[in-house]
């Protein structure tokens, strides 16, 4: 099965990275978010990658083609002209990175890599958000209940702390309370092939016309995550995974190394 990353995006709410590099390409520790989404899918078996590049594509075509470069320690005999490189083990993954355009919307962009898919449904995500979605279970979810879709939903807290009152007297405190209730689109999507016809053109955004008649044609279904999600949409989130990753306590790292 293969997974298809968003990745074309300009990021404009994390401008102080983007200008210089593709979202996807934003360092959480030492390695870009979408090398930590990558790993988290090879955990669970899917190692076939269909990356949807547009803003600044090149730099994430360089990131791939150079990858044994970014990710293995260097040896370098400058006399007699030799390189070696040095790594623990070589990740066994198929990568497609394909330019769909910097102004192509997200519909458009998951209808330009349709040829790339083989089998008969395929994974889809976002590359600026990190979970600990079990992707073994959410594809089962999906083979079971026979529609085109399923949609990874989850119930994002809220952004401030609440205070609850008696008159002047604060009775309880919120650090971290839950938002208004709603489930929202967490990103993390099954789908069967079928989908591409909902889709029109380069300008369809997905999370509208397509998954809205998905909805309306009784062929979405929606799988439930109650435990760790987060997106990247701005220098606060990165700190914020970030902070989880130096401090080994990432949830989303399933992985051994």
């Amino acid at each position: 099965m293969e997974l298809v990353i968003l990745a074309g995006g300009k990021g404009t709410r994390i401008s102080e990275e983007t200008y210089l590099k593709p979202k996807p390409l934003i360092e959480i520790g030492d390695m870009p978010i979408i090398w930590h989404i990558m790993k988290f899918y090879s955990y669970y078996g899917i190692k076939n990658f269909i990356i949807c590049g547009g803003y600044k594509c090149n730099l994430i075509k360089e990131f791939f083609y150079n990858y044994k470069f970014h990710t293995s320690d260097l040896f370098i005999d400058l006399k007699n002209n030799q390189r070696n490189f040095f790594t623990k083990k070589d990740d066994d993954w198929k990568i497609n990175v394909i330019n769909t355009g910097p102004d192509t919307q997200t519909g458009g962009r998951i209808k330009k890599i349709k040829k790339f898919i083989k089998g008969d449904s395929f994974c889809l995500t976002y590359g600026d958000g990190l979970s600990d979605v079990n992707i073994k279970k959410l594809i089962k979810f999906h083979s079971q209940h026979k529609k085109l879709a399923t949609v990874t939903v989850i119930k994002p807290s809220g952004k401030f702390g609440a205070i609850s009152l008696k008159g002047n007297d604060v009775t309880k405190f919120h650090e971290k309370p839950d938002g208004d209730g709603n489930w929202i689109n967490g990103g993390f999507f099954v789908l069967n092939k079928g989908i591409f016809s909902y889709i029109k053109n380069d300008k369809t955004i997905w999370e509208r016309e397509p998954l809205e008649k998905l909805a309306q044609t009784n062929n979405l279904r929606a799988f439930k995550h109650r435990n760790f999600w987060s997106p990247m949409d701005t220098l606060k989130d990165k700190n914020y995974l970030e902070n989880l990753w130096n401090s080994k306590k990432a949830p989303w790292k399933k992985w051994n190394g």
